[in-house]
């Protein structure tokens, strides 16, 4: 779940979940790594213990579009911009933009 402030990942087993959140100021890097059918997306932490936050089992399109999602927020964050007058739509527009970054794959 990705919000304004924070990224949630919940990683559900056959009896158990377990709930990592990271404030998106803390996040040092966004990585995707791609195989033949799917991706994963590596988050990287400014402070957890096991910086690493895998989400496997994506779509490339999924992986890709959750990359620049995080990577516009951490560019708003950094320029300390107000997003409270955003819609929805206008604020994932925006996000698009910001994360420029060419993704070959």
């Amino acid at each position: 779940m990705i919000e304004e402030e924070r990224i949630t990942v919940i990683t559900r087993n056959f009896l158990s979940s377990e709930i990592y959140s990271v404030d998106i100021r803390n996040i040092a890097n966004v990585l995707i790594n791609t195989t033949f059918f799917f991706s994963q997306l590596v988050i990287i932490s400014k402070t957890f213990e096991e910086n690493e936050i895998k989400i496997k089992n994506l779509r490339t399109s999924e992986a890709i579009f959750a990359r620049r999602i995080i990577e516009g927020l951490r560019t708003l964050k950094n320029e300390k911009i107000n997003t409270s007058a955003y819609s929805t739509d206008e604020l994932i527009s925006t996000l698009k933009e910001l994360s420029t970054t060419k993704i070959i794959i």
